[in-house]
């Protein structure tokens, strides 16, 4: 997933280090190529059959996605499975994913590895069905955006051990992240939904030699040598593999430490609350800077990634903003720098405001419109990336660029002209500058805040 971690180290085909489907040490098959003993249909009507000692499903129309599921559930595991298909159909398997009934109503839901046989080629990314959305695509992967191969069988293998999990596509190592969300649950193949188009009705995907090991798997897991991206999305921590990378946590999860207002010389008394790994501003009506005041980091940052993960309120306005001289605007209203801006785009009158649409969630605000946005909504969590190498600037949002431009051009200076942010001379120029959470007085939280300086 295109998010922060834009290693560009090009994964090498190598020959599976794993032992052969046939052989045993301890695994043991989740199905038996004869029938669907323990195995449930679950959500969607798409049938499942048994064929030529493989799972077979097939797409009908009118029907949400749906899944065959193992009537156990799994914690820690290496799981290998074979797919096949020979259209353009979306398909994946889950892991530790959850059906309760009590639950979304019943809906299948959690980590899936992704089938992707679209010109996209995704297949072994990780996509979190029906509640985060993608946690790591194949962007800048082109090993492993090539390792899938139409109309023939393909093998996967999955190893979630503790929060570390990671996939391989035909021996190409794919996807790999940190995660802690769901430590167990089901595993289930998918049949994606086609809506109502009667022209892709009986499209077929098919499973076979689907088997599992849950003991000894310190001793089979697969040595991490660095060859794809890895992804932490556990609140507030900085991974072994993101230490060496040079992240480090701009908040520490607990206290204020490196933070300030934007107009005092300490952290605001009043308007921010720091509970249970959550940094927010409260509500005080909608007026910006009007309460506890925006906050900044006490350093300064030219070329950097920066993450910050946010969940806001209905029609909540806020933004994190970038280069920002606390020197400016001493008066009312809030500090000036380039601003990602957040907004709740479907209740918040702003996003119908300014030029076409560059005001709204994951703009660049009063400047550039967002293009491409994956919004998991008001009450989630929220990916933010911003990327400043130099004069280039991209904004991301839950894994997909929805900004690029570059500062100080002529086409950046025109856009500025346009602006409320003509007053300021040089706007957005500055080589480094504070890092600023906006008060703008609804409430809006954020996490897992972490930086990596750029050369």
């Amino acid at each position: 997933m295109r998010t922060a971690l834009v290693l560009l180290a090009t994964a090498v085909v190598l020959a599976a280090p794993w032992p052969p489907l046939d052989a045993q040490g301890g695994w043991r098959p989740l199905f038996n190529g004869r029938d669907l003993d323990g195995w449930y249909a679950c959500n969607g009507t798409a049938p499942y059959t048994v064929e030529d000692g493989a799972i077979v499903g097939r797409t009908v129309v009118k029907s949400p996605n749906s899944f065959l599921c193992t009537k156990g559930t799994f914690g820690d595991f290496i799981l290998e499975y074979e797919v096949w298909v020979a259209t353009n159909l979306n398909s994946g398997v889950q892991i530790r994913s959850i059906g309760d009934p009590a639950i979304k109503n019943g809906r299948v839901h959690g980590l899936q590895v992704e089938v992707d046989p679209s010109d996209r080629a995704w297949s072994g990314g990780i996509y979190d069905e029906a509640r985060r959305g993608w946690l790591h695509t194949l962007l800048d992967q082109p090993a492993a955006q090539k390792a899938f191969r139409m109309s023939q069988w393909n093998r996967f293998r999955v190893e979630a051990i503790g929060t570390s999990i990671r996939t391989w596509l035909n021996g190409v190592p794919c996807a790999n992240i940190i995660d802690d969300l769901t430590p167990s649950g089901l595993i289930a193949l998918q049949v994606h939904a086609i809506g109502d188009d009667t022209a892709r009705a009986g499209e077929v995907v098919k499973f076979r030699n689907i088997r599992i090991l849950t003991e000894s798997l310190a001793a089979n897991r697969t040595r991490d040598t660095g060859g794809t991206p890895q992804y932490n999305y556990i609140p507030n921590t900085i991974s072994p593999r993101e230490a060496q990378d040079g992240w480090k946590l701009l908040w520490d999860g607990k206290t204020a430490t490196g933070w300030r207002g934007a107009k005092l010389d300490r952290f605001p008394p009043g308007g921010w609350e720091i509970r249970d790994g959550v940094l927010s501003v409260l509500e005080s009506g909608g007026g910006e800077a009007a309460a506890g005041g925006d906050i900044v980091t006490v350093s300064q940052f030219g070329n950097f990634e920066l993450i910050a993960e946010y969940s806001i309120t209905k029609g909540a306005n806020s933004g994190i903003k970038y280069f920002v001289d606390t020197t400016l605007n001493k008066g009312e209203g809030s500090s000036i720098g380039c601003e990602y801006q957040i907004l709740d785009d479907g209740t918040h009158p702003d996003a119908k405001a300014g030029v076409n649409g560059n005001r709204k969630n994951a703009g660049l605000y009063d400047l550039i419109p967002p293009q491409n946005i994956r919004f998991n909504g008001v009450g989630e969590w929220n990916r933010a990336l911003i990327v400043v190498r130099g004069r280039h600037v991209e904004h991301w949002l839950n894994g997909f660029k929805t900004v690029e431009y570059e500062r100080g051009t002529q086409m950046w200076r025109a856009l500025v002209d346009h602006s409320k942010y003509v007053v300021w001379p040089s706007f957005g120029e500055a080589p480094r500058g504070h890092l600023l959470l906006q008060d703008h007085g609804n409430r809006v939280s954020f996490r897992s805040i972490k930086i990596r300086e750029l050369k």
